[in-house]
């Protein structure tokens, strides 16, 4: 992929521009990148919302759960994501901040074997976890998101930084706090910005917590261990089942390792300790 006059090129992306929008960004902005999840059933219908002029919201990206792409409004172009938002001293992040929105319903209710989702599209199990969310204290039934679309939006994010001067990438959740839940304890948020704003001290591998012994349960259905604390690392033992209790080793980077009948990294999120 690629950025050509403010548009992203290549991956299949489509562009169908939203009459949502403002005007240009001020001059070194975009600084921030604000990850949203669509809370709804389909990529196609968040962007047909987004670009219905009744709605007055829109973003810049829709990522789909198949990879797919769609930008609705050019990068030098203020959308209307952030909506009453502060965060660092700043107020309305619209004017600040590229808004990408990532096909996925949200939170469900768990009925009887399944999950459903507040517009009442049931789920099955292996596309839900059960985490907690960084402003909240209990657990909730959260919406998988695919690998495509976590490989996605980080290549996008790595692609904005080398053209714009991004040193931000922030949930909507930490500029609307108690206003917005999204994207939610099931996106590695903490992950993806700690290795593309922070490669140089994730190489060197500093830990979080250096000396971390205390036991963990998943709560995720299936929780994949791999031999480093990455996405792209690979698979050192079966997934670890939903309930499974574990030994935290240490910490790095929103990821735990953790000691079963083998030892590898997990991330953090579905681990309740």
């Amino acid at each position: 992929m690629k950025i050509q006059n403010h548009v992203l090129k290549g991956n299949g992306t489509k562009f169908q521009e939203s009459p949502n929008h403002g005007g240009k960004f001020s001059a070194d902005l975009p600084d921030t990148i604000i990850i949203h999840y669509t809370a709804g059933s389909s990529a196609n219908s968040a962007v047909k919302h987004l670009c219905d002029p009744r709605s007055k919201a829109s973003a810049h990206l829709v990522v789909g759960r198949d990879g797919s792409v769609a930008q609705l409004v050019p990068f030098d172009t203020i959308a209307w994501h952030a909506g009453r938002s502060t965060y660092g001293g700043r107020v309305g992040f619209n004017k600040y901040a590229i808004g990408i929105e990532i096909d996925n319903a949200g939170t469900f209710k768990k009925s009887g074997a399944g999950f459903v989702a507040w517009f009442g599209t049931a789920y099955p199990e292996e596309e839900v976890i059960e985490a907690v969310h960084r402003n909240e204290s209990s657990p909730a039934y959260w919406h998988k998101y695919t690998e495509k679309q976590i490989n996605l939006v980080y290549d996008i994010c790595s692609e904005l930084i080398e053209t714009y001067p991004i040193s931000l990438i922030l949930g909507h959740e930490e500029i609307a706090p108690g206003r917005k839940r999204d994207p939610g304890p099931a996106f590695p948020l903490d992950s993806l910005r700690d290795r593309l704003l922070h490669r140089d001290r994730s190489d060197e591998g500093a830990l979080e917590s250096p000396d971390i012994k205390k036991a963990g349960l998943v709560t995720a259905s299936k929780l994949n261990i791999r031999s480093s604390p990455a996405f792209d690392a690979i698979t050192v033992a079966p997934p670890l089942p939903k309930g499974a209790l574990v030994n935290i080793i240490q910490e790095r980077g929103g990821w735990y390792e953790v000691d079963v009948t083998t030892q590898g990294w997990v991330k953090k999120e579905y681990i309740r300790t």
